[in-house]
């Protein structure tokens, strides 16, 4: 995936908007896959892209978070958590196929499927520069934030 062009998708967001990748050329972003609203580790991510968003804007760079959640569920998840970039709702899972995030995973000594928590830098010219995938919360919107500040270098 790493230094391939991003697709062209349109995912309905919050905010009634619907974002096209095509549309974000020339302007670099950050493309967080979560497994679900309102949930312990998906809120605490959210909070940590959101605490770090202004110095991601000072570099020009915009966050997403996506998940398979409704755009209902995502609104009331950006409200309660003052999120101040959009969230895309991916309910048939076209962009989790694109970027290759859908996983088996153990959920209470099962398996299902689920979104692997992953993120996605892309560059203005629309080519992801970077990928993190099976992602631990804990400092990862700082790294990269850190990856972002690079390349203005």
């Amino acid at each position: 995936m790493i230094d391939h062009p991003v697709p062209e998708l349109a995912l309905p967001a919050t905010g009634g908007k619907t974002i096209r990748f095509s549309e974000l050329r020339g302007t670099p972003f950050v493309l967080y896959f979560y497994p679900k609203d309102n949930t312990p580790g998906c809120t605490t991510e959210g909070q940590a892209f959101r605490d770090l968003h202004a110095q991601f804007a000072h570099i020009g760079w915009r966050i997403f978070g996506v998940s398979r959640d409704s755009v209902k569920s995502h609104e009331s998840f950006k409200t309660r958590m003052s999120f101040p970039f959009d969230l895309l709702s991916d309910q048939d899972e076209k962009a989790c196929s694109v970027f290759a995030v859908i996983k088996m995973k153990n959920m209470y000594g099962r398996q299902v499927r689920g979104i692997e928590r992953s993120t996605f830098a892309i560059d203005a010219a629309g080519i992801v520069r970077a990928q993190w995938r099976g992602v631990r919360v804990s400092g990862h919107a700082q790294v990269v934030l850190a990856f972002a500040q690079s390349l203005r270098a």
